[in-house]
């Protein structure tokens, strides 16, 4: 069976509908949604099917979205219409298992049973294994500037279904609409797509190869890639090399900027930070300042004194931002950062739920419910001190505690981490 049959045959299109329902989403630039899919299927499957077949498929163009970077700068994300998302990713299915075969064992982005979590172990092995200087190469608007005749070129070796690469072909040209206008691609693999990122992973895998050649140690997640050697001088003369490999012969952009040598506490990969402990020559991981610093961004937006919503949506909405921040980095060491949250956190729920109190009257009543005294709770609910103020009090820590706080459906971040903590060596 040829390949294209293969990708267009009933159990693979089904998996694929189901997968893209899974995964819900935006709609493209046609405006069907995940909810009308099937019912657009079952109308126009036959003639999509055919025109496939027959090289007369067209795919509609990537709607537009620009998503804000850390930096200030804006991400591209394309999204196809979802009748192309479901195409893309029957191609996937049939062609994964195929490059899977392929691909490096360095290499850990957008492939099954790989995660950022095993690139930073795989890092840390390898920095306290005594290759701890980095050379850290910076693709430039890497999804943006693929060369697609050699992404082409390099999938025709592996794939001889004509009728299947031209597919691709056209899905890489299917063009952008922004603000009605329609832009040609006569470059990259537009980001957002299900097709995109194994294309990437095939682009790149050619970068592990010419590495693996040269015997380097190295660590890549889609186009994070740090190659790992002994030496400042090793780092200075791979920096050059590659750089050239990467220009000439892949046809992509380093971004001389960004790119650098370094040790691995002047480094950010993929949201993490290293360190030595004092007195002891181990490389450890670490939420790097910048998640950091986004992290209490987020809380802080769920807990500002202004917002109108319910204590228990904010609880909520806490639990869900914890549950994934803390999973994500549950290799790092942050005892100390996670305690010093919760109790930033804690206070804020007090001047929270003190201001909702408002009244002399209700905040009296509430402190003596809480098992204040007669007179701490009259103090405490008659004073003109601010809510800051009033969140570290005596009083006010005991009414609200940790174990209330607790029992009302609060999620302590120290807590959860120790339950979820993986300690790597």
């Amino acid at each position: 069976m040829e390949l294209l049959e293969e990708v267009l045959s009933k159990d693979n299109l089904n998996k694929a509908y189901k997968q893209v329902y899974k995964n819900k989403g935006a709609s493209g630039v046609d405006g069907v949604t995940v909810d009308e899919l099937f019912s657009y299927i079952k109308e126009h499957k036959g003639e999509i099917l055919w025109k496939i077949r027959n090289r007369k498929y067209k795919p509609q163009p990537v709607r537009r979205v620009l998503i804000p970077k850390d930096n200030g700068k804006m991400r591209k994300l394309g999204i196809p219409s979802v009748i192309d998302r479901v195409i893309q990713q029957a191609i996937v299915q049939v062609l994964t298992p195929i490059y899977e075969e392929q691909f490096s064992n360095h290499s850990y982005g957008f492939r099954p049973k790989r995660s950022c979590e095993m690139a930073v172990v795989q890092a840390l092995e390898y920095f306290n294994d005594g290759y701890d200087w980095i050379v850290d190469i910076d693709l430039q608007s890497f999804f943006d500037e693929v060369n697609q005749d050699k992404l082409i070129g390099i999938i025709r070796r592996t794939i001889k279904d004509g009728d299947l690469v031209s597919l691709i072909r056209k899905f890489l040209q299917s063009g952008v609409m922004e603000n009605g206008v329609l832009q040609p691609t006569k470059k990259g693999t537009p980001q957002g797509g299900n097709l995109s990122p194994l294309l990437s992973n095939i682009m790149l895998n050619e970068l592990d190869k010419e590495l693996e050649a040269r015997r380097l140690h190295f660590v890549r997640y889609a186009d994070d890639c740090l190659i790992l050697v002994k030496s400042e001088k090793a780092a200075n003369r791979v920096m050059e090399s590659i750089t050239k490999f990467i220009t000439k012969k892949l046809g992509l952009k380093v971004n001389v900027e960004k790119s650098k040598i370094a040790r691995p506490d002047d480094i950010k990969y993929l949201g993490f930070g290293f360190y030595k402990k004092i007195n002891q020559n181990e490389w450890r991981p670490k939420p790097h300042i910048k998640s950091v610093q986004k992290f209490k961004t987020k809380l802080r937006d769920i807990l500002v004194r202004s917002r109108s919503i319910s204590l228990d949506d904010r609880l909520l909405r806490l639990k869900q931002l914890i549950y994934g921040w803390v999973n994500y980095f549950r290799i790092a060491d942050m005892t100390i950062l996670l305690r010093d949250i919760d109790g930033n956190i804690r206070r804020k729920l007090r001047v929270i739920i003190w201001k909702q109190w408002k009244k002399i009257k209700k905040r009296y009543a509430c402190l003596r419910k809480l098992e204040i005294t007669h007179r701490d709770a009259y103090v405490t609910a008659n004073s003109r001190s601010g809510y800051y103020h009033i969140s570290h009090t005596r009083v006010l820590e005991k009414a609200i505690s940790k174990e209330r706080l607790n029992k009302r459906g609060l999620v302590n971040s120290l807590d959860y981490y120790l339950k979820v903590h993986i300690i790597t060596n």
